[in-house]
């Protein structure tokens, strides 16, 4: 199970990180950090030196209810951070977290190498065209509205069986557009409540059947420190656990905010695996 990175090969069945770099001021956790070169180089180093193959870049917070940004201030806020980025460590492999393909369409030029789209060309209807030009791996999530409206839409028929079949209609339609490299992404936190993500979480491996690799975002969540009634500042232990949880199950890229935990966590799990009877 590999994706075409620029010419890279990256092999999933073991594993991997994926380091996240918000660079808006309002996300849930570390909004507003990384706002000068030092910072965002400093901590891409940290985060490459401890376990990361990938570092995920987003510029628009899509936290339940979070502020609209223009298209515009998008760019103006990504494009710059991809080129200090690939100056200073030209071997990075950048994701972009955004549903506009403008902006997937400037990062790639730019030299990014995969493309996140938490609406999965549901919010863009020139995403997929896009990914089939400049044919990177597409992570496709799924998501019902938009972020700002879609914790009203947490509804399911049955849960599992509706994200199954979700994913099924855009695996047709993102192979009829000859889009190769695809990693299906279930979604925690979007459009979903606490008991609808551990039930999702419970599930994980029903996805494994797509034979497709599979993220999974749930680094310090609500998820995870509402059940502990603590924060995200609080919930690096709990993130933890629930990632040991989504690996055992079968994922193959955890999204998340502390990357030395989460390969350690990799290994640890690889070492149970390695040593079944």
């Amino acid at each position: 199970m590999t994706i075409n990175c620029k010419g890279e090969l990256v092999d999933l069945i073991s594993p991997k990180v994926m380091g996240i770099l918000n660079l808006t001021p309002d996300s849930f956790f570390d909004g507003g950090k990384y706002k000068d070169e030092s910072s965002i180089l400093t901590k891409v180093e940290y985060m490459l030196d401890h376990g990361a193959t990938f570092i995920d870049m987003g510029a628009y917070s899509s936290r339940p209810g979070a502020d609209h940004v223009s298209e515009d201030e998008e760019l103006q806020r990504m494009i710059p951070v991809i080129d200090l980025i690939l100056k200073k460590f030209p071997e990075t492999l950048i994701s972009i977290d955004t549903f506009r393909s403008k902006v997937a369409a400037e990062s790639i030029e730019h030299g990014a190498a995969i493309i996140n789209d938490i609406a999965a060309g549901n919010l863009d209807k020139n995403m997929f065209a896009i990914i089939a030009k400049y044919q990177v791996p597409y992570i496709m999530m799924h998501m019902k509205g938009t972020p700002q409206s879609m914790q009203k839409e947490a509804t399911y028929d049955n849960l599992i069986n509706d994200l199954r079949f979700y994913f099924s209609e855009k695996i047709k339609e993102t192979t009829s557009k000859k889009i190769n490299d695809i990693i299906i992404d279930p979604g925690f936190g979007f459009a979903k409540t606490t008991d609808q993500n551990y039930t999702l979480l419970n599930h994980l491996d029903m996805f494994q059947t797509f034979g497709l690799p599979i993220l999974i975002g749930l680094s310090r969540k609500s998820m995870v420190y509402k059940i502990l009634e603590s924060s995200p500042q609080e919930a690096l232990n709990g993130t933890t656990a629930l990632h040991t949880v989504a690996l055992l199950k079968g994922a193959n890229i955890i999204r998340a905010h502390d990357a030395k935990e989460a390969s350690e966590c990799i290994k640890l799990v690889e070492a149970l695996k390695e040593n079944a009877l």
